[in-house]
């Protein structure tokens, strides 16, 4: 029978259950944390050792979880061994979706060296900073970002280049390239090393609108602590609505990788989390709807998770009614708010497949409140509510706590967070303060806990002195049948401040004019909301790699237009 949620949780997070809450102190500061907190990553790879099944299908091959284990153990050695990579060392990965990127992954953490994912849509002066500025000492790279590293030529200091999947093993300035297999051994397995919870693990670039991007620096137990809060989350969403009947043994998960490995979404909840889970990956080479859905029914998978035009482009792919896609329980992500239109529809014209909406951060790990099934429909703007290891709060621009209800800046707290901004000691002290983290975003907390995210800080339009939050103007263009995407923001303006504009890209063959943008709006929204400067396009709107529609370029290109 279903419960609440406050229930659910309680007898999830109960004392003796494998998610008992019990009180630490991180640098200092008490925090709630899972007393079954593992001591480290490596201990994660230890307990996958034990599956003998397939674990990561990418085109036409098949990898064995003991493949890639074997393969992480031998680059593990490699690490060590040829190229004296030591606790704390940092390692950088600067490759597409590929299944080496697991194996090299698992390796660096699990020798206690720090990963880097790098960004693959950077281009070389982007790849370069990163690397100089991590300091890292070997980078493993396919052959399009070692094309970008040549370009750099000998702005590099000393630096190791790892071609994987690779043809290209020129040498890059003073260094040279070395191709994967000649490093490894087939006899090698992974060195002992001592991992203590709160030491490094990986520095995630953040792909900030201004300056250089950030490295957000994670330890061993702020991304555990993560991936047990994805669980912990996952049943309480079971006890709130079961999928199965009693005593049924509950099917394998099959995730669909089709984020970035690099982004948090693709490589916590959706990779790590598949450790965790014993589930199944499906990774894709790109992203193609049609693609997908053909994978979607060939793999049976079960849980579809990207950002929200992901989903949109799976129901208005051509072959979506001549797919199977009872497979899926779960369709959703996170990266951006999910227009209640999408809400609906999904839960529409799938036959299992439930909305799904996470709220998190690189700077979280991705952990944070979360909105699934009935609880979604019966609230489409909210994100949902976290378990009890995370609290969030809201506040004013000065920082004082405000009640339910009340709009301001949202801030997270928990073992999630990140350490420090690497190298960056002042946007440290600005983000994170008595150790809450300040989210740059907007929202609310209703009388029941739910979170409701309304823009970000510096996102929101003040037009006249009014508040504008583009995620609210933008649910309710989606609802207009022949929008695919949309994306609205503000444009200077001598009088008013602010004055609104739009993006709005129509589905294939349709046709949408202004004038029926405003008729169809009027009413809906208030009038000083609708959109003043309106662009309709028949391409997709430029997004970053994680894909965020980039709000920047399009606010530049329209003010270079009308000003």
């Amino acid at each position: 029978m279903a419960i609440s949620f406050d229930d659910a949780t309680k007898q999830v997070c109960a004392p003796g259950s494998l998610f008992e809450i019990t009180d630490t102190e991180i640098r200092g500061i008490p925090t709630k944390t899972f007393a079954g907190t593992p001591p480290n990553v490596r201990a994660l790879y230890q307990m996958a050792a034990q599956r003998k099944d397939e674990f990561v299908i990418y085109e036409d091959e098949r990898w064995r979880m003991p493949d890639l284990l074997a393969l992480a153990g031998q680059i593990g050695a490699a690490l060590t061994s040829r190229f004296d990579i030591r606790k704390g060392d940092r390692v950088a990965i600067a490759m597409r979706n590929y299944p080496e990127w697991i194996a090299v992954f698992t390796a660096i953490t699990s020798i206690g060296a720090v990963a880097v994912p790098l960004n693959a849509w950077w281009e070389s002066d982007e790849l370069v900073f990163a690397i100089n500025d991590s300091g890292s000492k070997v980078v493993f790279a396919d052959d399009e970002r070692i094309q970008q590293i040549h370009k750099a030529g000998d702005k590099f200091g000393s630096i190791i280049v790892i071609s994987v999947r690779g043809k290209n093993t020129e040498s890059i300035g003073n260094n040279g390239v070395v191709p994967l297999r000649a490093i490894v051994d087939d006899e090698a397995t992974m060195p002992e090393v001592e991992i203590q919870p709160d030491e490094n693990i990986t520095i995630l670039y953040t792909s900030g609108t201004t300056g250089t991007p950030k490295g957000a620096v994670s330890s061993h137990r702020a991304i555990l602590s993560a991936l047990l809060g994805f669980s912990a989350r996952a049943q309480v969403s079971e006890l709130m609505e079961p999928s199965r009947n009693a005593g049924e043994e509950p099917e394998q998960n099959v995730f669909m990788l089709c984020v970035p490995l690099f982004h948090v979404t693709g490589l916590i909840p959706v990779m790590l989390g598949s450790f965790v889970g014993q589930s199944k990956l499906v990774m894709m080479h790109k992203w193609e709807p049609d693609r997908a859905l053909e994978l979607i029914e060939q793999e049976n998978v079960t849980h579809f998770i990207g950002v929200p035009t992901m989903s949109w482009d799976l129901l208005e792919a051509e072959s979506f009614k001549q797919r199977d896609t009872s497979s899926l329980r779960s369709v959703g992500g996170g990266g951006a708010p999910m227009p209640p239109e999408l809400v609906k529809k999904i839960d529409e014209n799938f036959k299992r497949g439930r909305p799904g909406l996470g709220y998190g951060m690189t700077e979280t790990n991705a952990y944070g409140p979360q909105n699934t099934g009935k609880e979604f429909l019966d609230h489409p703007t909210s994100t949902g509510r976290p378990v009890p290891i995370m609290e969030l709060r809201v506040t004013d621009p000065d920082g004082n706590v405000l009640p339910p209800e009340k709009t301001g800046e949202l801030w997270f707290n928990g073992p999630t967070l990140i350490t420090e901004y690497w190298n960056r000691p002042d946007a440290t002290a600005e983000t994170i303060v008595d150790g809450w983290l300040r989210s740059g975003d907007l929202g609310h907390i209703d009388k029941d806990g739910r979170i409701y995210v309304s823009d970000r800080v510096k996102d929101m339009v003040l037009r006249g002195g009014e508040n504008i939050y583009c995620a609210e103007v933008e649910a309710a263009i989606y609802e207009m049948s022949d929008v695919h995407e949309c994306s609205v923001y503000g444009l200077p303006d001598e009088r008013l401040g602010e004055r609104l504009a739009c993006h709005i890209m129509v589905k294939a063959g349709m046709v949408i004019e202004e004038h029926q943008v405003v008729a169809f709006l009027d009413g809906k929204i208030a009038s000083f909301k609708i959109p003043e400067v309106i662009t309709i396009v028949q391409e997709p709107l430029p997004r970053n790699a994680s894909g965020k529609i980039l709000k920047r370029e399009l606010r530049d290109k329209t003010a270079e237009k009308y000003n």
